[in-house]
């Protein structure tokens, strides 16, 4: 039997059952891993609601299948109509929505619901479509806890604060085969995710070799270099530079992605969304950040740690080209990095052997 909703204090929740619930988080696959994180709650404070979820097609498999959602929504804006969309909505009669994006459409399609309660922030021309204002702290805190500050406004307790994948069966058998004959041979497995999209938050090609071939002098380890759509060429031109063999996998779906990371003993990722996917599915990511700061968009799980060059003082300028030769990246040496990999793999086996606390 399911534990019974908790008695919120929100008055506008008291006043009327919650039987449906809608999601809005668009665009960005790293931005929609990120919101995963109310998911457990949303479900665990309406254990009997229907919750959907509506994103972009891009980012299906980061939430399609999660066992806290009832269904997931899907808009291509190539080929969907909005106006349908928003009368797609409107029939569903939700309750209540958390706009997590808040961006003009996404305030456009939460307005379209006329849920009773409608949850979001009030970015500039967009107070409009919500009956609940969210405090906008983006600037101060980590990216899950702004999407957790719509649960916190309305005062659902916050049962979890890990982000969430749900790996299919058929990808986790796909992964397994694909890294069966390093782990019989013993071979720690360390993936390697140096692409991106900003070029300003690239560590660079030839710094990820060199990493590759410490982590295999180091710890016996096989390089897993990570790659998505137009990435190819740069894990090929990785493992070309490589002294040590490394392993550049076919291409794969996210859910594929989620699998393979999840089976690797550790990453080291750009700011990118594979980083955030290895910090989903539980394991050691290490990030490199730069141009933004790792306070705010950092991977996030205990085990996870992130290394900069701390010499400069323009870090975090959140510059997608970088004016004055791109010196966060270009100097941050392989020794560094591998020197927080270190620190990281062995914190994270303290927090296991049970010396940690959990975020």
């Amino acid at each position: 039997m399911r534990a019974p909703a908790p008695q919120f204090l929100y008055p506008a929740l008291r006043a009327r059952p919650v039987r449906r619930i809608l999601i809005v988080k668009l665009r960005a696959i790293g931005d929609v891993l990120l919101s995963t994180v109310v998911l457990r709650s949303v479900r665990a404070a309406f254990p009997d609601a229907e919750i959907d979820y509506l994103t972009e097609a891009p980012a299906r498999d980061i939430v399609e299948g999660h066992p806290a959602l009832t269904r997931t929504l899907i808009f291509d804006p190539r080929h969907d109509s909005f106006l349908s969309l928003l009368r797609q909505i409107y029939r569903a009669r939700y309750d209540l929505v958390f706009d997590l994006f808040c961006n003009p459409r996404s305030a456009q399609i939460t307005f379209a619901t006329r849920a009773p309660v409608r949850v979001g922030y009030p970015f500039r021309g967009r107070a409009y479509a919500y009956t609940v204002h969210v405090p906008v702290r983006s600037d101060r805190v980590h990216n899950t806890e702004f999407n957790l500050d719509a649960l916190a406004v309305l005062q659902i307790p916050i049962t979890d604060r890990a982000l969430s994948f749900a790996i299919t069966p058929d990808a986790d058998r796909w992964a397994a085969g694909l890294l069966a004959p390093y782990r019989a041979e013993g071979k720690m497995l360390v993936a390697l995710n140096p692409s991106g999209t900003w070029e300003s938050k690239r560590w660079g090609l030839d710094h990820y070799a060199g990493l590759g071939d410490a982590l295999a002098a180091r710890y016996n380890a096989v390089p897993v270099i990570v790659w998505g759509p137009g990435e190819h060429d740069d894990a090929l031109r990785v493992a070309s530079l490589m002294q040590a063999p490394a392993l550049v996998p076919p291409k794969t779906t996210l859910k594929q992605l989620g699998a393979l990371l999840a089976r690797c003993d550790g990453m080291v990722s750009n700011d990118t969304s594979p980083m955030h996917l290895g910090a989903a599915v539980g394991i050691p990511v290490l990030g490199v950040h730069g141009p933004t700061n790792p306070h705010l968009q950092g991977p996030f799980n205990a085990l996870s740690a992130w290394v900069r060059n701390e010499k400069l003082e323009c870090l975090a300028c959140n510059y997608t080209e970088c004016p004055i030769g791109n010196m966060c990246m270009t100097e941050l040496s392989v020794d560094t990095v591998l020197a927080a990999f270190d620190s990281m793999l062995e914190r994270a086996r303290h927090i296991r052997a049970g010396g940690g606390a959990a975020l």
